[in-house]
C-alpha cells in the first residue's frame, strides 16, 4: 500500500506528536541553530531520544490499529544550509536509514517521510523564494530523498505560495507521494494573504503530479477550525484537499509563540476534542502534533478513533 491508498482508504492517520520541543525540555539537547535536528543521528544521547519519542508515538499506533506517518527532523537541511556546517549530502540518507531503522520490523503501517522546508523564515515569510527560485533551491532535497527511497516528501510550515509552488514542482518532479502543509492564520490565509482554496488550486494547476493532500502545522486546531468558516474557503477543493493538521496545543498566533521561553500547553483532552472537530465538520484525516504536544495528545487522538 503507498500513501495515498492509505489516505483513501482510512478514515483517520496518525502523525508524530513533537519531536523539537521535547528534545530540549525533557532531554536537555541542544538544538543546531543552523540544521536543527537533522544532526542529532550523530550523536549518541541525539539517536536515544529520537528513538525514545518515535517508538512512544509508535506504540500508541500499534496500540490503536492506526496507520502512522514519521517524517525525518530534516526540514532545516537544505542544500545551503548543509554545506555552510561541514556536513554532506549524506546527511538526508543517513536520517532516513535510522528513521527507517526504528521502524524495523515494525507491524504497524508505517511511512516515512522527508521533511523539507521554506529558504526563510516559516512564520513571517520573510526571506521566501519565487516560483522558480524554490524549484531549483529544494530538488537538491528532494532528489536526495528520491535516493534514498523514502516513502513521502513533506513540506512544512510553508508561508508563502511562492515558494510552496517551486517546493511542489521539485516534490512533483521526483514522482513521490507529497504533502504540501501551509502557514494559516485565523483570516483563512496564508502568511502571504492568499486563501486556503486559491493556494490549493495554484498548486494543483501549476505542477503535473499534485499533492496526494494539503495540510497545516504548528497552529491550534481552533484556528483552523476559523480559518475554514471564512466564506472564500468554504469549497469543494478544500473541503476535499486540505485534509490534515500536526497541532499545537496554545491559541496564541506565530509571532506570540516564536521564541517563547515557557511552554505554552494545553490538556490533552481539551485538545483532542478540537481536533476531532475538524474531523466531524471538515473530514480532516491525518492527526499529529507540532509545539506543545506529547504522547499523551497523541493518544487522547487514537481513543476517539475506536
Amino acid at each position: 500500500m503507498n500513501l495515498q491508498t492509505c489516505i483513501s482508504s482510512n478514515p483517520l492517520i496518525l502523525m508524530e506528536g513533537a519531536l523539537g520541543e521535547r528534545l530540549k525540555r525533557e532531554f536537555n539537547l541542544k538544538i543546531d541553530e543552523t540544521i536543527a535536528m537533522a544532526g542529532l543521528i550523530y550523536e549518541k544521547n541525539g539517536r536515544s531520544a529520537l528513538e525514545t519519542l518515535w517508538k512512544e508515538y509508535m506504540d500508541i499506533s500499534h496500540k490503536y490499529h492506526l496507520p502512522f506517518l514519521a517524517t525525518t527532523p530534516t526540514r532545516r537541511a537544505n542544500k545551503e544550509r548543509v554545506e555552510s556546517t561541514g556536513y554532506t549530502e549524506y546527511i538526508i540518507r543517513d536520517n532516513v536509514e535510522f528513521l527507517r531503522q526504528i521502524k524495523g520490523t515494525s507491524e504497524i503501517e508505517m511511512y516515512i517521510g522527508g521533511l523539507m522546508g521554506c529558504k526563510g523564515d516559516a512564520y513571517t515569510g520573510e526571506g521566501a523564494l519565487s516560483i522558480k527560485q524554490a524549484t531549483i533551491f529544494h530538488s537538491w532535497q528532494a532528489n536526495l530523498f528520491k535516493e534514498a527511497k523514502i516513502d513521502f516528501l513533506y513540506a512544512g510550515i510553508m508561508p508563502v505560495l511562492s515558494e510552496a509552488t517551486g517546493m511542489a514542482k521539485a516534490m512533483s518532479d521526483t514522482h513521490i507521494p507529497y504533502i504540501i502543509s501551509f502557514t494559516i492564520q485565523k483570516d483563512g490565509k496564508l502568511i502571504d494573504g492568499h486563501t486556503i482554496d486559491y493556494a490549493i488550486r495554484f498548486i494543483d494547476d501549476n505542477v503535473s503530479n499534485k499533492p496526494v493532500c494539503y495540510m497545516t502545522n504548528c497552529v491550534h486546531p481552533a484556528i483552523v477550525y476559523e480559518a475554514l468558516t471564512h466564506k472564500y474557503n468554504l469549497t469543494e477543493i478544500v473541503r476535499r484537499r486540505f485534509i490534515g493538521i500536526q497541532a499545537n496545543t496554545s491559541t496564541l498566533s506565530y509571532w506570540e509563540l516564536d521564541g517563547a521561553k515557557d511552554l505554552k500547553t494545553s490538556s490533552p483532552i481539551d485538545w483532542a476534542e478540537a481536533m476531532m472537530k475538524l474531523k466531524s465538520d471538515y473530514q480532516f484525516k491525518i492527526f499529529g502534533g507540532c509545539c506543545g504536544t506529547d504522547h499523551r495528545h497523541i493518544e487522547e487522538i487514537a481513543k476517539r478513533s475506536q
